[in-house]
């Protein structure tokens, strides 16, 4: 039995990685120490985890080497057999690495992936899973074993080099705030980022932009399934709440950047006031929201404004009514917030980057410039100030 399915995993192996659309390599392929036995990408819904593994599997192996495996555990053979079989079996035909996506379709994954790792020291397995699953802290049969990596949506530097034919490097925020003036002339020497930074802020975050269907229409597709498979079948919440997390982030987003006055919400969608900031958890742990306190504090305390987690999330919800000042505060949370900790700005400024730089996002730079702070200019360019930053070069973060 396991003969006959294992060749036609391999079919279907080869047949995807063969066919692999994937025209950005992501940079997190560089981040991962891939000598790690045991390794959890976890992203958001249409992000490309799975075509970041299939990737994985052709620049390190290719599609004929069959020590290498990507298996989807959404398959119905893993209704009748084991991971911890299959993975076994794999193994005594010379296999090395598992490629697992979809684990958490499985009901026994966390504890069947700790005996594989205590057990079959010659294989290693890489697995995909929701940004909602907290692997470490809900799953302590892994802690300790699993590193697991974040897959976010394309940067503005990859949106960029995809479409310009470039192959822009990412910096620092160190470098960004100190060679600004430099990186932003080297850039513009080759190619106008303002051209291309509107479409991004629309639908350059996720990469199925690239596909010929509606973007709109298969974003909104895939924010209901954040909702219904990334909130309420992981949170184990029952279906018939769903109704009333599609009202709260509605809500959220069209006051968004808010801050969120919790007793309206709870009577809004009729629940209380805990399951309300319980929610907003839930729907910041999807990468639907992000949560901005003051510096100190965090959840549960009540955020001191809620954004969309990206600028395209804006655009469906209310297509006719996006404030272009919140769509560049939340493109600059966004952007950051992978190596940077972002928190309510002082002295009049949107936001507290790493607890240091005090910034403000801004159309235009502005007449008279506060010297203590710095400015995110969406039209500004090189030379304007050491202060004043071109915005889209904070989506070179990585």
């Amino acid at each position: 039995m396991f003969v006959w399915i294992v060749e036609a995993f391999y079919r279907t192996h080869k047949y995807l990685v063969e066919h692999l659309q994937a025209p950005v390599r992501r940079g997190l392929m560089d981040e991962i120490d891939w000598n790690d036995r045991l390794i959890g990408i976890k992203g958001s819904r249409g992000v490309g985890k799975t075509t970041f593994l299939l990737d994985y599997a052709r620049e390190f192996f290719g599609a004929d080497n069959r020590e290498c495996l990507y298996v989807n555990l959404n398959h119905f053979y893993f209704t009748e057999c084991s991971l911890l079989e299959f993975a076994s079996n794999f193994r005594k035909q010379g296999g090395k690495v598992l490629l697992i996506d979809q684990v958490f379709k499985y009901s026994n994954w966390s504890k069947e992936l700790r005996y594989c790792y205590d057990s079959f020291p010659d294989l290693k397995i890489v697995f995909s899973g929701s940004s909602v699953m907290r692997l470490k802290e809900e799953n302590p049969d892994l802690a300790g074993k699993v590193v697991s990596y974040h897959l976010r949506g394309f940067s503005f530097r990859e949106y960029l080099n995809l479409l310009s034919g470039n192959h822009f490097q990412p910096y620092s925020l160190q470098e960004v705030m100190e060679h600004h003036d430099e990186i932003t002339r080297e850039i513009c020497a080759k190619v106008d980022p303002s051209d291309y930074f509107a479409d991004y802020l629309h639908h350059g975050f996720y990469p199925f932009f690239l596909e010929k269907r509606n973007f709109s229409e298969n974003l909104l597709k895939t924010m209901n399934m954040m909702l219904e498979v990334d909130v309420l079948y992981i949170k184990q919440i029952e279906q018939s709440y769903l109704p009333k997390l599609r009202k709260l982030l509605y809500l959220l987003a069209v006051n968004a950047p808010g801050t969120p006055n919790v007793s309206q919400l709870s009577k809004a969608i009729e629940t209380s006031r805990a399951t309300v900031m319980n929610y907003i958890k839930y729907l910041a742990d999807a990468r639907l929201v992000n949560m901005l306190y003051p510096a100190g504090e965090a959840f549960p305390k009540k955020p001191a404004k809620v954004y969309m987690y990206n600028s395209n999330l804006m655009y469906p919800i209310r297509p006719m009514q996006v404030n272009e000042d919140t769509v560049r505060e939340t493109f600059f949370y966004n952007q950051l917030q992978k190596d940077s900790s972002l928190n309510q700005g002082q002295k009049n400024a949107h936001f507290l980057v790493d607890g240091r730089y005090d910034f403000r996002v801004e159309e235009t730079v502005p007449a008279r410039a506060n010297p203590e702070l710095y400015y995110a200019v969406e039209k500004a360019s090189a030379g304007e100030g050491q202060n004043i930053i071109p915005l889209w070069l904070f989506g070179f973060l990585y």
